[in-house]
C-alpha cells in the first residue's frame, strides 16, 4: 500500500480535527484527518485517497484520525469473486423485478429532500441530520468535484423509494450516501442498493466496491461484512475480512 508521500497528491495537506462525538460507538470522542486544498481533489487524485481510506463529503475528503481508537476500517469488495448469498440472491431478483434505477442530475430535488429527512428522522433521529437544512443536504451530497451519480429507484406506481450517491473511480465505485423510505425497511433496500452497485461495478469492469467504514461494534456498520469476499484496511494493507456468523 503505497503512503501519501508517494503519490502524486503530495501537493495535498493534511490537518486533524478537534475532538467531537462520535456518531457510532456511544460515549467515545472522534477525530478526523481533512485534505485541503479542496480544489485539488479531481478523480484520480480522491481515488487514491480512498485507496488510503479517505471517504468524501461535500467537497471535503476525510479519514478517521481518533485518539486511542482504530474501530473504523475501510472496507471494500472484490466484484470479480463476490459471492452473494442465498438471502441476497433472492432480494436482488425481487427488487429488480419491482424496482427502476434512473441515473438523475446531481442537483436539488425537493421529492429527494423530502426523502432524506424521512430517512434521517427514521434511522437517526436527534443525531442533528434529521434536521438537516436544504443547504446542508446540499453540501453533504449534491457537491462533488469528481464523477458522481445520483441514482433514484422508483416502484411500479412511479413513487420514489431509494436514492443513492455514487462516486466512480478508476478503481471502482464509491458509495458515498443511501437513504430509502423507511416504511420499507423490512423490504431490503439498503441490502439492494449495495447488491445493485456490485452489479453495476461488474459490469463497468470495475474492481472495487468502496463501502466506507465497518465497525465490528456498530450495528449500523457491522452488516457489511455480510457481502462476501470484503477486505479492510489495517495498518495501510487491505486484509480479508471473515464474514459474520449466524
Amino acid at each position: 500500500m503505497a503512503d501519501l508521500n508517494d503519490l502524486p497528491i503530495n501537493r495535498l495537506q493534511f490537518y486533524v480535527t478537534a475532538p467531537y462525538p462520535c456518531s457510532y460507538l456511544p460515549g467515545r470522542r472522534a477525530r478526523s484527518q481533512v485534505a485541503t486544498p479542496n480544489y485539488l481533489i479531481t478523480g484520480p487524485v480522491y481515488g487514491d485517497l480512498v485507496q488510503l481510506g479517505f471517504r468524501r463529503s461535500g467537497h471535503f475528503a476525510y479519514r478517521p484520525y481518533c485518539d486511542h481508537c482504530r474501530a473504523c476500517r475501510p472496507i471494500r469488495l472484490e466484484v470479480a469473486k463476490f459471492q452473494p448469498s442465498r438471502t441476497q440472491r433472492k432480494i436482488y431478483r425481487r427488487l429488480s423485478e419491482q424496482l427502476t434505477a434512473r441515473i438523475e442530475p446531481l442537483a436539488f430535488q425537493a421529492e429527494h429532500y423530502n426523502l432524506y429527512l424521512r430517512y434521517q428522522a427514521s434511522r437517526h433521529a436527534g443525531g442533528g441530520m434529521d434536521q438537516d437544512s436544504k443547504d446542508q443536504y446540499a453540501q453533504f451530497l449534491l457537491q462533488s468535484r469528481v464523477d458522481t451519480q445520483l441514482v433514484a429507484f422508483y416502484d411500479a406506481q412511479e413513487q420514489l423509494v431509494m436514492v443513492s450517491i455514487i462516486d466512480v473511480l478508476p478503481e471502482g465505485l464509491s458509495a458515498v450516501y443511501t437513504f430509502y423510505e423507511p416504511s420499507l425497511e423490512k423490504s431490503s433496500l439498503g441490502t439492494y442498493g449495495i447488491l445493485w452497485q456490485i452489479a453495476q461495478c461488474q459490469q463497468m469492469k470495475l474492481p472495487h466496491v468502496y463501502l466506507g467504514y465497518w465497525i465490528e461494534a456498530s450495528p449500523k456498520m457491522a452488516y457489511k461484512a455480510n457481502f462476501q469476499p470484503a477486505e479492510v484496511l489495517i495498518e495501510g494493507a487491505w486484509r480479508a475480512l471473515k464474514p459474520l456468523t449466524d
